[in-house]
């Protein structure tokens, strides 16, 4: 009996290889914005909370946009929504820089039109191109891939950021970002759609299905409610830490240096915990896999909270949390597909992926607001502790059988 491959064709693989470089620039860039704050608050007389805002919308556009381009996507094909993406996304890094970028301009450039970028780069359009690629057996760890590849991203553009802030200045710093997209735009040419539905090696036959029809059969699964819940978490977990760690940081004593070790950290690990947890979507059940990983975050955010202050518990918790970052996405998009099918998985998956901007928006704002009412970050990091907890308890009555729709032959 013969093995079979994993890159089923040249399209698979170029797909994943572009699929790659676009989420790698996207998500890299993403990351480093709380890098930025004191320098907007400085420079732009932004506050504290007017930058978590900032990044709030942002996430609120990536997460609004990331439905509306994933069902572009499933039409005119990712590659053509990925070029279109980055547009936006130039624009608000251009404008950010050059101006006008003060008041509502701020809020503008860096949460309206870099939010809209992200939501056709920035991981659901790719992932759900890739997938179309991928029998369900195999599925999770091509997305997996992707999503190691983000972390990549992660864990580069931190370091590289300090170093640009430190010699040119963030004007300069975020002119370079316009050459990180222009690869990205490259890179996204290639990110090939698939023309049919039905993988043999998976041997489902589906049916054809309306977008209106999708929907209704979405939202009417309780699993797919309960997965939107969970998803929420995630967004609001990792954007507290994205947006508010560099400050909650230095509140903390910690040298200056620390928050870009943890920032870099985390995304070198991610590629550790995405690569794993897309290997054992392939194997294992897919909501256990959820409801360990919002189980561990709160944990590992127990320790950082209560262990003394020192080098090593920071890079304790960049290399845990880090594990457990974005490794929530292959399962996440697992089910989805298992349940539903690939015909619509860039749209369904956006639409779980709006409630973790949703999250997103609350983590990113709310970690500014008691920053400035109390003068610490504290009441935020506990209300994402048991928020961990509740992701941790939604996940376990989801029903993963595919609906009656998909019928095995």
């Amino acid at each position: 009996m013969t093995k079979e491959k994993f890159f089923q064709n040249k399209f698979a693989l170029i797909t994943v290889l572009s699929a790659c470089g676009v989420v790698a620039v996207s998500m890299g860039l993403r990351q480093t914005f709380g890098l930025f704050s004191d320098f907007f608050v400085k420079d732009l007389q932004s506050t504290i909370t007017e930058f978590g805002l900032a990044i709030g919308i942002q996430m609120l556009m990536w997460g609004m946009f990331a439905p509306i381009f994933g069902a572009l996507a499933d039409k005119i094909g990712g590659n053509k929504v990925t070029i279109i993406a980055f547009v936006f996304f130039a624009l608000g890094i251009f404008l950010l820089y050059s101006g006008p970028n003060t008041g509502i301009f701020f809020q503008i450039d860096l949460g309206l039109l870099v939010g809209i970028g992200l939501g056709g780069t920035a991981i659901s359009v790719q992932i759900a191109e890739v997938g179309r690629h991928f029998p369900n057996k195999t599925r999770g760890m091509a997305i997996g891939i992707v999503v190691a590849m983000a972390s990549i991203g992660y864990f580069f553009s931190p370091l590289y950021t300090k170093f640009a802030l430190s010699a040119y200045g963030w004007e300069k710093t975020l002119q370079t970002y316009l050459y990180f997209i222009i690869f990205g735009i490259i890179a996204g040419i290639f990110l090939f759609p698939v023309k049919k539905e039905k993988s043999a090696s998976e041997n489902i036959k589906i049916k054809e299905q309306t977008i209106a029809e999708a929907l209704k059969e979405a939202f009417s699964h309780k699993g797919f409610i309960l997965l939107t819940f969970g998803f929420f978490v995630c967004g609001f977990n990792i954007t507290l830490v994205s947006a508010h760690i560099p400050g909650y940081i230095q509140e903390r004593g910690f040298d200056a240096w620390t928050a870009f070790a943890i920032l870099s950290l985390i995304g070198l690990f991610n590629v550790f915990g995405t690569l794993s947890f897309g290997y054992w979507s392939g194997k294992y059940s897919k909501k256990i896999l959820l409801s360990i990983l919002y189980f561990s975050r709160g944990i590992v955010l127990i320790l950082f909270l209560v262990l003394p202050t020192s080098t090593y518990v920071a890079i304790g918790f960049g290399i845990f949390y880090g594990y457990l970052w974005l490794a929530t996405i292959p399962p996440t998009n697992g089910i989805i597909s298992q349940i539903f099918g690939t015909k619509y998985l860039a749209m369904l998956y956006g639409i779980v992926f709006f409630s973790h901007q949703i999250g997103a928006f609350l983590g990113a704002y709310l970690g500014g607001y008691f920053f400035d009412l109390y003068g610490f970050y504290d009441y935020a990091f506990y209300l994402s502790i048991g928020l961990s907890f509740f992701a941790t308890l939604v996940h376990l009555p989801i029903d993963e059988k595919p609906v009656t729709r998909l019928a095995t032959t």
